[in-house]
């Protein structure tokens, strides 16, 4: 193998393909990248036995190919190489078999490799009938929804994110039992079968990191026991979870006794403040009392202190609530709402507490509740 390529090309294809590398090292050439080189172009493979990412660079990017073949080479020291090594052309050549030799005017290193033979043979395949989202959508979504994921292992499939879809309509859901985000879209198709998957949501977060912010869309594939994600020059490929996710239409009210709405960048500096006084192992319990068209907001801590913040809310009738909760999960949930004013939904200081707005119910985050007494 031997070739010729600008570095800006290489990293940023090899930043791509980096988010399957392997850091546990189980296996050590899953700590590796694989790369093969035909006269088409240059292929970027890794895995991690949990995300499979395939990346093409395309012969119209790469400045010279003299000789084709393949190599698998250590990630980390690759990355740190390239990241490190002067702009320009770098020259990329495989010696000896299983030495990679990458140098320019200035700079040579020599790395040892892997035969590309030990590298796992990943099962890549599309579906006849992809499902279309634009990129924006897809991660939307999913920064709306996957802070309430759990990361305790003991359940695994709420470490996921439920992606439902029937007919045209797609719903991404994540709880951790303490905490619930729900989000709603609209598809411009319909699709013939009910679809209802989890993807951990780890794979998910690390997908949606190397999406840009360009308006292009994303084929999505659907297996069962696996999802493909298809955009630009990628090729992202993550297992699901086999479990079944939780039935949560029960745990959302569908009535309230009280509705009460905000500005919702004062209520997130107001219960922000308010948490400055609260302790970890106290769960960042915060109470609101309400008082006509105050919402005063609490904190006490018996070895820290105690904060008071008030904030002029409207309310939909005179009835008058006192309920606590945890503040970070407050901020958490406030963080994810685009809007100027946030609408909290109550029924009683023991009822889920939900959070939307006045112009968009697609959005729905819940908190549950946390007693004082």
């Amino acid at each position: 193998m031997k070739f010729s390529i600008k570095k800006e090309i290489l990293l940023e294809n090899l930043n791509k393909v980096s988010h399957a590398v392997s850091t546990k090292n189980v296996i050590p050439v899953l700590a590796g990248i694989k790369f093969d080189l035909t006269k088409k172009g240059l292929t970027l493979l890794a895995s991690d036995n949990d995300i499979d990412i395939k990346v093409f660079i395309d012969k119209k990017y790469i400045d010279n190919i003299e000789e084709e073949g393949s190599i698998v080479i250590q990630g980390k020291f690759l990355l740190d190489i390239i990241r490190k090594i002067q702009d320009g052309i770098i020259n990329i050549e495989v010696i000896d078999g299983l030495k990679l030799m990458l140098y320019n005017d200035n700079s040579k290193f020599n790395l040892n490799g892997i035969d590309s033979d030990e590298f796992p043979n990943i099962n890549i395949e599309k579906s006849s009938n992809p499902i279309t989202l634009d990129k924006k959508i897809i991660k939307t979504m999913v920064n709306q929804t996957i802070y309430a994921t759990s990361n305790q292992e003991s359940r695994p499939i709420l470490t996921g994110i439920n992606f439902k879809i029937e007919k045209d309509i797609l719903e991404c859901i994540a709880t951790d039992s303490y905490r619930l985000a729900k989000k709603r879209i609209k598809l411009d198709n319909p699709v013939d079968n009910p679809i209802n998957i989890v993807i951990p949501g780890r794979n998910i977060g690390e997908l949606v990191k190397i999406i840009d912010d360009e308006e292009e869309n994303i084929n999505i594939h659907i297996f069962t026991n696996k999802i493909l994600f298809e955009f630009d020059n990628i090729l992202y490929q993550s297992r699901l979870l086999n479990d079944v996710f939780p039935n949560i239409s029960r745990l959302i009210p569908s009535e309230f006794k009280l509705i009460i709405d905000a500005n919702l960048n004062d209520l997130f500096n107001v219960v922000d403040r308010a948490s400055l006084l609260t302790s970890e192992k106290e769960k960042n319990v915060i109470k609101f009392e309400t008082e006509g068209n105050t919402l005063i907001v609490t904190s006490n801590t018996p070895e820290i202190g105690r904060v008071e913040e008030k904030l002029a809310i409207k309310k939909n009738n005179d009835e008058e609530i006192k309920i606590a909760f945890s503040a970070k999960h407050m901020m958490d949930a406030l963080r994810t709402i685009d809007s100027k004013n946030v609408r909290i939904l109550l029924n009683s200081e023991i009822s889920p507490i939900i959070l939307n707005t006045e112009d968009n119910d697609d959005l729905l985050q819940l908190l549950m509740p946390i007693k004082t007494y």
